[in-house]
């Protein structure tokens, strides 16, 4: 017990020790700390251990001993740390001297992060460390910047400047061939798109023809051996029997018409065909009416030619003209049988007109005079857009070889029938020149 007295006395003059150390108006904080924390800052005296070897006396002793050391180790910190606040004070008071209030307050702004200390230090020098840690952070960071940004810039800067106009020209260089490669590539697909439209239309163009080969070989098929081995009938002297071409004539300045017909109407066989145009109804007609020869009308100009084919046998005929100086040329089953000229000179025939097959026409596609009637047969009615040799005029009328216009050809699908007129398979080519 009496060691216990000492112990309490030893502890109430350490404390008062404490407070007249303290200065004046200063206040204790207490601060909850972790256990681990308490113990490295604050050793607690070891407990005696219950049924130790030595006896109670000793045990005190020894622990009065190790308190003492404790208030000296104590009394030290207490004496390092009024030094530091007395550091810390003296540069606060200087702060405050060189830019007045406003600088404390922005030291308290800073430090405490808007906490109000009420003019005294950052009662927690961790934040204080923390805040100052972010600082230098962030000036080493803007700094770390500068001068990457700085080595970037001297580093562009210290190149020589003829290196630099060295590399200007090169990029120049460089911006142009690939400009003009660029052009080039834009050129040759033009080009290229341009040769392919052509080359795809000439091949529809070829592709048209062939089917439209192949659909009039199909329709003259479906009736007769061949699409021109046909013929046209036109039996009785009337105004309504006639045949049409369906394809008109372009403008020509030359022709040939052949064709084979047998007839022996009369007075005359009439008219084999006529072709009328908007504004001149006798553009051209061929025509053997009453007791008149045969004529060839041209933009109603008329030449009488010498041909006999009203026998009532198959003949072949032909008939040339050019507009140089109205030139013209008859032929009957092969040979020349007459020729002039004066006949509408430099005239051409003109475009877009009607071809009718056995009537006159006194309108364009109408109006037929029935005493100007073909009675009788026709077939192979070409014309060429020329003037043919004598030679193949001959090949054709002794059947040596077939030779279809290149205006209008003599093909099925050609040749349309109206009014009773019909389409017969016509005799062979042989059997017409036997027929003569």
């Amino acid at each position: 017990a009496g060691m216990l007295r000492v112990v309490a006395a030893l502890l109430l003059a350490v404390a008062a020790a404490g407070e007249q150390e303290s200065p004046p108006g200063s206040r204790f904080v207490c601060t909850s700390l972790p256990l681990e924390a308490a113990g490295a800052g604050c050793p607690l005296p070891p407990v005696p251990m219950q049924g130790g070897a030595l006896p109670p006396e000793e045990e005190l002793k020894a622990t009065v001993l190790q308190l003492r050391e404790t208030v000296l180790q104590q009394k030290e910190t207490i004496g390092s740390q009024r030094e530091a606040i007395r550091e810390l004070t003296g540069k606060l008071s200087r702060c405050e001297g060189a830019d007045g209030k406003s600088a404390a307050g922005a030291w308290k702004n800073e430090v405490g992060k808007g906490k109000d200390t009420m003019g005294d230090l950052p009662r927690d020098p961790a934040l204080v460390i923390e805040q100052l840690s972010r600082t230098m952070q962030t000036l080493k960071d803007r700094l770390e910047s500068l001068e990457h940004q700085l080595r970037a810039n001297v580093s562009y800067a210290t190149l020589p400047g003829d290196l630099r106009d060295v590399l200007q020209r090169r990029l120049g260089d460089l911006e142009r061939q690939l400009l003009s490669k660029v052009a080039e590539l834009e050129d040759e697909k033009s080009l290229l798109h341009n040769e392919t439209s052509a080359h795809r239309q000439k091949t529809e163009t070829a592709l048209n023809a062939l089917l439209e080969r192949v659909s009039e070989l199909e329709k003259g098929n479906s009736a007769f051996k061949s699409p021109e081995e046909f013929k046209v009938s036109l039996p009785l002297r009337t105004n309504y029997l006639y045949g049409k071409i369906k394809k008109t004539l372009p403008e020509l300045y030359a022709f040939t018409v052949c064709l084979w017909l047998r007839s022996s109407a009369s007075p005359g066989i009439g008219t084999p065909f006529s072709y009328a145009v908007p504004g001149q109804a006798n553009e051209i007609v061929l025509i053997e009416w009453g007791n008149n020869p045969i004529e060839l009308l041209i933009n109603d100009k008329v030449a009488q030619l010498p041909l006999f084919i009203s026998d009532g046998k198959w003949h072949h005929i032909c008939i040339t003209w050019t507009t140089r100086d109205g030139m013209w040329e008859a032929f009957q089953d092969g040979e020349k049988l007459g020729t002039g000229e004066n006949l509408a000179p430099w005239h051409p025939i003109k475009p877009g007109g009607v071809l009718i097959l056995g009537q006159e026409q006194d309108t364009v596609g109408g109006r037929f005079d029935a005493t100007q009637a073909f009675v009788g047969e026709m077939s192979q009615f070409n014309i060429w857009d020329r003037v043919l040799k004598a030679e193949d005029i001959m090949n054709i009328a002794n059947c040596s070889f077939n030779m279809p216009g290149n205006i209008i050809p003599w093909v099925d699908n050609n040749v349309d029938v109206f009014g009773g007129a019909t389409k017969w398979p016509v005799e062979t080519c042989e059997e017409r020149l036997l027929d003569l």
